[in-house]
């Protein structure tokens, strides 16, 4: 075999076919359309349209919450971060990119959450957005610390650019009026 004897399957490949070039194609004068009315025409959107009665997705009842304001935290338990001390992935100061680094903490557009599942015996120095109580007695009791951060979100920061820019606006047209 040749490389210039090399074909597709029968069938693998098959050919467009151009509608609308006259009665001869098969495929003229309606292009496979039918015809007449809204579904013979371009741009057709009526998926979920029930002839004027409500739809389904409007008749259902709605479920649930989102909280829009919710905060993002990587969560990470003391038992994985023992195990990474263990391993020597973590030492020194612990903060989200050391646990990042280390696989123990995904996503967190918020930064991390410190949680007390399992024991700790290293003596850590942890820089984290959140830490729960049970976490912070169990740090402290291995001789380590925890420092709490305010983290400012990505969104957090363009709201309050946004805010000021509309006092700034505020302002700007009161010196205006007066």
């Amino acid at each position: 075999m040749n490389l210039n004897e090399l074909r597709d399957n029968p069938g693998a490949r098959k050919s467009k076919i151009r509608v609308g070039r006259g009665i001869g194609s098969g495929k003229g004068k309606t292009g496979g359309r039918g015809q007449k009315g809204q579904k013979s025409r371009e741009g057709v959107s009526i998926a979920g349209f029930e002839g004027g009665q409500m739809p389904l997705h409007m008749r259902l009842p709605k479920r649930g919450f989102r909280n829009i304001f919710a905060k993002d935290y990587a969560e990470v338990n003391l038992h994985a971060v023992q195990r990474a001390a263990d391993s020597g992935l973590l030492s020194g100061p612990v903060d989200h990119a050391a646990l990042k680094a280390a696989g123990l903490a995904r996503g967190g557009t918020d930064g991390v959450r410190l949680l007390g599942n399992g024991q700790i015996t290293t003596a850590l120095q942890f820089t984290v957005a959140g830490v729960s109580a049970g976490a912070r007695a169990a740090v402290e009791a291995a001789g380590g610390s925890v420092t709490v951060i305010e983290v400012v979100s990505p969104a957090d920061k363009a709201a309050a650019k946004k805010g000021v820019k509309y006092k700034e606006r505020q302002a700007h047209k009161a010196s205006f009026k007066a």
